[in-house]
């Protein structure tokens, strides 16, 4: 009986408002908690780089080496537990990518040198990029039709919680506990998440679909399954990548422009980082809230245009109260979309394929993004770190042309 209430719900038309059940709200808190585990997990990995280069004699190669083979991690993770998900469940699955996270980042506190260190990261990375997509379509499946792209933005403001918590406690923490006493403390969301996903059950959906399939489809054909689903999933991947490219490229730049070009301490800096990623927090909520109330597509261009704008004036800024607010309304164009791909790509695609897509669309741009550091330092390297972040600005116009194009709006859709 519950579990038909909460289908009900779940697919409630759009202007119908019914209650929310307590297994939504569960759900909810779960995927959220997931998210900042990602957002804590790799922020707490670049503030503990220098201490563990030293205590374990590493090159700075070799440092370098721990971020990428977690990234790589992530998204292998993704391919492989998004299609798990699809075929035996998006709670079962979870727990499995939850319980690889905690087990491999409770060794990381034991590692003895590189290779043992680089093994433990990349399978962590494995468990973590897996839970990415399944919160996701787990929450989208849980909640109405008219409350789906703000609950996805709650889902992803988790990762900023969890980026914000970790830029807090690092610094607080690791000369009392040490980089290995952090990588303990990495796994309490994990045991959280863990938890909390053990008192679920699958979404009636899910299992309303399970049981109506008499052979298990190849989910990821299902993303390609025509041209119209092969021109959104193109589409997707572009804004996916332009959107995982410019955070990766801004924020790992942003305290170096401060300190080099604005001549800020290095407290200074983080204030305003800090400042930044708070506006981004803003900016998921407010578009999860916009996109349900004026639908994706336009929330989306409005966004775009927003982070082309912000982009360009902070590049030419040199009054520091000024970029202080500036820095805010950037954050939240250029981050706040992130809000929106949870429900885009869980209303696209089928709930036989929804977290295959979810995981394989948004880990395919996270591995394009993975480059902007480096684009961006080279440029900054060769021209000015202005010229570096205002260039970012030319790849939202291309956001803003995919998904013109490519991208449908499907505001209200019942899941299928």
């Amino acid at each position: 009986m519950e579990a038909n209430m909460e289908s009900s719900v779940a697919q409630t038309p759009e202007g119908e408002r019914e209650q929310v059940s307590a297994y939504a709200w569960k759900v909810l808190a779960g995927s959220a908690i997931g998210y900042a585990m990602d957002g804590f997990d790799l922020i707490i990995l670049g503030f503990m780089m220098p201490v563990i280069t030293v205590s374990l004699g590493l090159t700075s190669a070799q440092g370098g080496a721990l971020v990428t083979w977690t990234l790589i991690g992530t998204v292998l993770g993704g391919f492989i537990f998004g299609a798990l998900s699809d075929h035996f469940g998006r709670v079962r699955v979870l727990a499995w990518t939850i319980l690889v996270f905690a087990i491999f980042t409770a060794l990381c506190a034991f590692a003895r040198g590189f290779w043992d260190l680089l093994t433990y990261r990349t399978i962590s990375g494995i468990g973590l990029g897996g839970e990415f997509g399944i919160g996701m379509a787990l929450a989208a499946e849980a909640w109405p039709a008219n409350m789906r792209a703000r609950v996805s933005s709650y889902v992803a403001l988790g990762a900023q919680c969890g980026v914000l918590l970790a830029a807090v406690l690092t610094p607080l923490l690791i000369s009392h506990i040490g980089w290995r006493g952090m990588f303990v403390i990495g796994v309490v969301p994990a045991v959280g998440a863990w938890i909390m996903r053990r008192k679920l059950h699958e979404p009636e959906l899910f299992t309303r679909t399970a049981r109506a399939e008499r052979k298990k489809p190849n989910t990821f054909r299902l993303l390609v399954a025509d041209a119209r689903t092969t021109r959104v999933s193109i589409g997707i991947v572009i804004l996916c990548a332009v959107q995982n490219f410019g955070y990766y490229g801004i924020m790992i730049w942003l305290p170096t422009f401060l300190s080099k070009q604005m001549g800020f301490s290095l407290g200074k800096s983080g204030l305003w980082t800090a400042v930044t990623i708070l506006g981004m927090m803003v900016g998921v909520c407010i578009f999860g809230n916009l996109a349900d109330r004026i639908g994706r597509k336009p929330t989306f261009l409005l966004y775009q245009l927003g982070a082309v704008v912000m982009v360009l004036v902070y590049a030419r800024l040199n009054d520091p109260t000024v970029m202080l607010w500036a820095g805010a309304l950037m954050g939240m164009f250029v981050n706040g979309m992130i809000g929106g791909y949870g429900a885009l790509m869980s209303e696209v695609y089928p709930t036989a394929a929804r977290a295959t897509a979810q995981n394989v669309l948004w880990n395919l741009g996270r591995s394009v993004g993975a480059f902007g550091p480096v684009v961006v330092g080279s440029l900054a390297s060769r021209y000015s770190f202005q010229i570096a972040i205002a260039l970012l600005a030319s790849l939202y116009v291309l956001d803003m042309i995919a998904t013109l194009f490519l991208i449908p709006e499907l505001k209200g859709k019942a899941l299928d």
